[in-house]
């Protein structure tokens, strides 16, 4: 088919901004705002990381030299690497299925009840004393709760150090990153949930929807796929975006790196070490992946009832 002339094209974009200016005008400071807090720092990150920069002089431009460093050079950036690719892999895709799992079974209460379990469960992921109560759980002597436990009922002889003895950093890590990780997603789903049709399973049953586990796949699941994606980004985000739980936890530096990611190595030269460019290389690279994750997931979400 032939392709439409740039002119014909022109013309009909001027007209559908003449016939919906008052949406775009309603729309134009949220861009505005996008453009210049999100697009903009994102450009001019991916120019700086290109420089080596110390805020103190003018960048100097050397090419492919951050990444060659980082990926060539950095043992530090592989083990942040390393570390932050294991939380992906562990922490996205069980937190997105718990967070689905949970809306599914408190969207099931009616009222009260419902509201009472979504606090509950929504609470962790915003509470400023989460870190706090984690701390006393993993005090590395005798009084602290875990240890405590573990020596009554003699599954150990003497309390352990957890955030300071290496094997243990990153499962404690990825256990607590679990226990917050029922956030805006979970919200999205509960939500999602409500807004179904209930004709739709009525009319599932007349077609051979025979139990819930189909009711789930065939009718729920589509019915809520703008919520399932939307939920998808935003555990992809949390899950490679990592930092507080490892620094509150951990420490930074932590015990041999064990807890490092790479948002954690991020904050070391960009904050501290004023390393502009270095730190602009280690920020592109997270939004590489992070972008071509969240491309994968989407065509995988994409099947969901098909």
């Amino acid at each position: 088919m032939a392709a439409e002339p740039r002119g014909d094209y022109t013309e009909k974009l001027s007209a559908r901004i003449r016939k919906g200016g008052v949406s775009y005008m309603m729309l134009a400071p949220y861009f505005a705002l996008f453009f210049f807090f999100t697009v903009l720092p994102v450009l001019i990150s991916m120019f700086f990381s290109f420089t080596t920069f110390d805020m103190h002089s003018l960048p100097q431009f050397i090419g492919w030299g951050n990444y060659a460093k980082l990926m060539l050079e950095d043992d530090l950036f592989i083990t942040a690497l390393k570390n932050t690719l294991i939380f992906a892999v562990v922490t996205g895709p069980v937190s997105y299925v718990l967070c689905l799992l949970f809306a599914w079974i408190i969207n099931e209460f009616r009222g009260f009840p419902r509201a009472l379990l979504t606090l509950v469960f929504y609470a962790p992921s915003i509470s400023g004393q989460a870190y706090l109560i984690w701390n006393i759980i993993l005090t590395g002597d005798r009084y602290g709760y875990l240890n405590g436990f573990l020596m009554q009922m003699d599954f150990i002889q003497q309390a352990i150090v957890w955030m300071k003895t290496e094997k243990y950093v990153l499962p404690v890590l990825i256990v607590v990153q679990l226990w917050l990780s029922l956030g805006t997603g979970f919200l999205a789903f509960i939500a999602g949930l409500q807004t179904i049709d209930k004709s739709l399973y009525e009319a599932g049953a007349i077609d051979g929807v025979k139990n819930r586990w189909q009711e789930l796949w065939f009718i729920t699941l589509p019915a809520i796929k703008p919520q399932l994606m939307f939920g998808a980004v935003m555990q992809i985000t949390q899950s490679f975006a990592i930092a507080d739980v490892s620094l509150n936890l951990a420490g930074n530096p932590s015990v041999n790196n064990a807890g490092s990611t790479i948002v954690t190595f991020l904050l070391d030269h960009g904050g501290i070490r004023f390393e502009m460019g270095y730190a602009s290389a280690i920020a592109t690279v997270l939004f590489g992946l992070m972008v071509g994750t969240n491309k994968l997931v989407q065509l995988l979400l994409r099947r969901v009832g098909s």
